[in-house]
């Protein structure tokens, strides 16, 4: 359609693969087919139409063979070509056929169906002739009083329309439409009719409400939702008016439906900072998280109670309900469990740490006893780092909070393992009163640890704070019973070999008698010997990850054990027990060495591993003092200080946080004082049904409100030069991962051009979701085309393409204008968001962002391969990390 013609409302979707027929073939079916011809006729018609062809000459064969047929597809289609055709002359006055089609709206105001009666009141709302709608005018009235409710709820809107659009055909819409209100029992259409009085006439609307405000808990929840809206935008604009409408807020936070209950509890905040409204909307909220079963739902109200939660004075109130926030846990969507802990997290105070702590702890427990499943083990990972952040915050906290996490050091999720490692490690370092129980605790579960890398972090723990005689020979006996047998190349050797234990004893069977096939008696016995079970025969766990080739751990052992024995040697005066226990020490390091040098393990020791276990020997042998404050006191200073430096980054930002929240006022700043403002500055406040409008409508920047005009001319791109027959530019509005182009289209030329065609294309994940129809533009006439691209990834994309057009009367081939391209970046549509390192790394290794290149080589060491390749290449960024061997 072009801008000289009416806005088009209907849009119907017709592939152009064949030619459109001529005038006097759809002449010839409209006049003498039959119904189903004249139908196909009519869709050909309207498609026409909307691709810009006039087609005036069937305009009154449409009105003599088409308009008198009662079939109802055949009237559904008139009521869309309606619409759409020409009604005027060029001069802008009605054309007189439009006088008959006048008096068929009328019939069909008056028609016996009422589904006719209700689509022909919805089509008025959609013309824009006032002396088309004139006549009709008490046709439009007596609908109101129709015993269909689909029909009144119609003419309510047919009203409301006409009443904005020509207040003149019916000055007295707000008062035929209250009194319509008072006495009409269906819920749409009292619905319909308080929403066309909160719009044309507001004083009627709050007058009828006055009547009824005590029922409104009766009425159905589309006009309860209407009736929060007109309470919220009269107090948006006259707050004086608050005290009269918000006990009737108050009792709309027990409705029904919850579309209200959210409704209610969000205007409820905005009209009222009082900590009683502050409370019961908050109550709301959660219960609406609790009772909703769509995940989409709660994250939306828990987005609002955490809303509620950056105002400082609310910030108290919420504190009192943590407890009631924490029965959202019940939801199994781990999206929702992390933001509830967050926030439950973000309220937690003195008052209620402790009960925080206990539902966190039966929490914990109950994973542990469901299934294995991969949002189990994160949730299990959510709980950890929470109780983790409580007991930081409250130390009191940690002695309860501690032996229920040390459990799941054996777990078999080793993120959620080396949280509580890290936990641990905190807690141990910063209160000392609990270091007995953290070294007795760990001692307990350190033979059941299954992950490497947990493994390697308890032995630091243990090593570094087992201070008593006894704590000392517990760990060396823990170590001793992790190892297994010792030295480990011979036992292993003769484990291969299968040689025979004398534990293993030769038993023979009980006899049994058989009956054999001839029926003779036959005696059975037989000889077994009694093997280990398969549980007796695994390996202990650190023999394991030697024998695998895990030989990291062995230099963590080292230093562990050089650690305990230098302590031991300081707290024992007896010589021979240090020696023995020094020895002890000694022999094991040694072992593993044997081992790493021999072909047992699946990998071999490699050498800094040696270098480490080594320097332990050498330590271990010479006991100088130098050695020993560098083992047993600068590494406890290397933890303290990096601890320190972790909780001042904490507080920074903790600080920052409340600074945001702290609202300054400067001295040079304005007082505004109410009586004093202009109603037009009092209304600055943003309305939350408007911002919400503008959100679903992809408009969610508030800064642009300021200077729409600005921020839209900013993402106007030109596609065509100013002296090409064809002008085009376009608007590129992006919404998350919807790209709309709104390309405006200027005929330059004195002819008029035919099938007119935006063609695009797209470079990158872009989808173009949609072809744009051709159209015909009249000399220096102009048109808008709009094209939808749907986002695909995070990647750059660039749109290209060309308008292709015919010129009217001309017999050359289509001409073509090459378009300029847009280039779409990926800061349009990608939203800032933040994580810790622990997930950026695991991220980074599950998405595989960083290229790896497989070579094929006969060079064996990594180092020697690199040198090669640098020297013919000038490849500067290949670093060991990023080559894989195949």
């Amino acid at each position: 359609m072009t801008a000289a013609e009416n806005v088009c409302y209907t849009l119907i979707n017709v592939p152009m693969d064949s030619e459109p027929p001529s005038e006097i073939s759809l002449k010839n079916d409209l006049e003498k087919g039959d119904v189903k011809s004249k139908t196909e006729a009519l869709k050909k018609v309207i498609i026409m139409i909307l691709n810009g062809e006039k087609l005036p000459g069937l305009l009154m064969t449409i009105i003599r063979f088409v308009l008198p047929l009662q079939d109802h597809t055949i009237k559904k289609l008139l009521l869309v070509f309606w619409e759409i055709v020409p009604k005027t002359t060029p001069d802008g006055r009605l054309l007189h056929e439009m006088i008959l089609v006048c008096d068929a709206y009328r019939k069909d105001l008056q028609h016996p169906n009422e589904f006719i009666r209700g689509s022909t009141l919805r089509f008025l709302c959609k013309l824009k002739e006032a002396e088309l709608l004139e006549p009709l005018m008490p046709a439009i009235r007596a609908c109101l009083e129709h015993r269909h409710s689909y029909v009144r709820r119609n003419a309510v809107l047919a009203i409301y329309t006409i009443y904005r659009n020509f207040e003149h055909l019916i000055p007295d819409a707000p008062e035929l439409i209250h009194d319509f209100l008072v006495n009409e029992k269906d819920a749409s259409c009292k619905r319909n009719a308080f929403m066309m009085l909160i719009h044309a006439d507001q004083d009627r609307a709050l007058d009828y409400l006055s009547t009824c405000i005590d029922q409104v808990q009766t009425f159905g929840d589309i006009l309860q939702l209407v009736i929060v809206e007109l309470i919220y935008k009269v107090c948006h604009a006259n707050p004086s008016e608050r005290a009269r409408f918000i006990r009737c807020i108050y009792n709309l936070l027990q409705s029904s439906s919850p579309a209200v209950k959210y409704e209610a509890a969000g205007t409820l905040v905005t009209l009222s900072s009082a900590p009683t409204a502050i409370k019961a909307a908050a109550q709301c909220y959660i219960d609406l998280i609790i009772k909703e079963s769509d995940n989409n739902v709660k994250l939306i109200v828990l987005d609002r109670l955490i809303e509620l939660k950056e105002h400082p004075a609310h910030e108290r109130v919420l504190q009192d309900l943590v407890m009631d926030i924490l029965r959202v846990l019940s939801t199994p969507d781990l999206e929702v469990r992390k933001k509830t802990l967050q926030l439950a997290l973000d309220l937690v105070s003195s008052r209620n740490v402790e009960e925080l702590v206990i539902v966190l702890k039966k929490e914990v427990i109950k994973t542990n006893n469901v299934s294995e499943h991969e949002d189990t083990d994160k949730y299990r990972q959510l709980l950890v780092r929470t109780l983790h952040s409580c007991s930081v915050r409250f130390p009191d906290m940690a002695a309860n909070v501690i032996p229920v996490l040390m459990e799941f050091l054996s777990d078999n999720n080793e993120a959620a393992a080396a949280d509580v490692l890290e936990f641990v490690r905190e807690a141990i370092q910063r209160f000392d009163n609990l270091r007995m129980l953290i070294v007795e605790k760990m001692l307990e579960v350190f033979h059941a640890i299954k992950s490497v890398k947990i493994y390697r972090g308890a032995l630091w723990i243990l090593g570094e704070y087992c201070s008593t005689k006894e704590d000392i020979q517990s760990v060396m006996t823990e170590v001793r019973r992790s190892l297994g047998e010792i030295p480990i190349v011979e036992s292993e050797i003769k484990k291969e070999a299968g040689e025979l234990k004398p534990e293993e004893e030769m038993t023979v069977g009980p006899v049994q008698k058989l009956v054999t096939e001839m029926g003779t008696y036959a005696t059975q016995s037989a000889l077994s010997s009694s093997r280990p079970t398969k549980k007796e025969d695994e390996r202990p766990p650190l023999r394991g990850f030697l024998l695998d080739g895990d030989f990291f751990v062995a230099a963590s052992l080292a230093t562990t054990l050089t650690k305990i024995a230098l302590r031991y040697v300081a707290l024992v005066q007896e010589k021979k027990k240090q020696n023995s226990f020094v020895a002890e020490a000694m022999l094991l390091m040694a072992t593993i060495l044997h081992l790493g040098k021999s072909s047992l393990p699946k990998k071999p020791i490699t050498d800094d591993d040696v270098d480490r276990i080594s320097l332990c020997l050498k330590v271990l042998s010479e006991c100088s003092p130098l050695m020993n404050d560098i083992f047993n006191k600068e590494c406890r200073q290397s933890l303290s200080h990096m601890l320190s430096a972790k909780l001042e980054e904490e507080k920074l930002s903790q600080k920052k946080e409340s600074e945001k929240r702290n609202v300054t006022v400067q001295p040079d700043d304005p007082i505004s004082f109410m009586q004093l403002t202009a109603k037009n500055e009092m209304n600055c406040k943003e309305d939350q049904f408007q911002l919400s409008l503008l959100a679903a409508m992809g408009n969610t920047q508030r800064k642009e409100a300021a200077d729409p005009l600005a921020s839209k001319l900013n993402k106007v791109t030109q596609l065509t030069g100013f002296s090409d027959p064809v002008y085009a530019e376009a608007y590129v509005h992006v919404n998350q991962y919807d790209i709309v182009l709104d390309v405006l289209v200027v005929n330059q030329t004195s002819d008029t051009l035919q099938n007119c065609t935006l063609e695009l294309a797209t470079l990158g994940d872009l989808k173009l979701v949609e072809k744009p129809s051709p159209l015909t533009l009249a000399p220096h006439d102009f048109a808008n085309i709009k094209a939808n691209v749907k986002v695909a990834s995070t990647e750059n994309g660039i749109i290209f393409g060309n308008i292709v057009y015919d010129v009217s009367g001309a017999a050359s081939d289509r001409n073509c204008v090459v378009l300029s391209d847009i280039h779409i970046d990926i800061m349009d549509y990608i939203q800032p968001a933040t994580c810790t390192d622990a997930e950026f790394r695991q991220m980074w290794a599950e998405f595989e962002w960083e290229n790896k290149v497989t070579v094929n080589t006969n060079i064996v060491d990594l180092n020697d391969y690199l040198q090669h390749i640098l020297k013919s290449t000038n490849m500067k960024c290949l670093t060991p990390e990023k080559v894989r061997f195949n």
